[in-house]
């Protein structure tokens, strides 16, 4: 992956949110979820990767497709504060 170490930086802080989806990611980054995996993989510890994969596995917030139909944002309204 080439990308600079900030968008490197948003894209794992995007990868560990829970509500996230992979689809937003790759919308972004140009990066889908196979290519997310190896950038967490080759930037954090393995126990935080193995962490990482046990947390995402069978989360359905992260893929679109697998999500209720009703939501339609990646993140909670009142997220982003100002």
């Amino acid at each position: 992956m080439d990308c600079s170490e900030s968008k490197q930086s948003r894209i794992i802080e995007m990868a560990w949110e829970d509500r996230t989806p992979f689809e937003a990611i790759e919308q972004l980054y140009g990066l889908n979820e196979s290519q997310v995996i190896v950038l967490m993989r080759r930037n954090l510890k393995p126990s935080s990767f193995k962490l990482w994969r046990r947390r995402m596995n069978g989360r359905v917030t992260k893929h679109k497709k697998l999500r209720h139909p009703d939501i339609d944002r990646g993140y909670c309204p009142t997220q982003y504060k100002r």
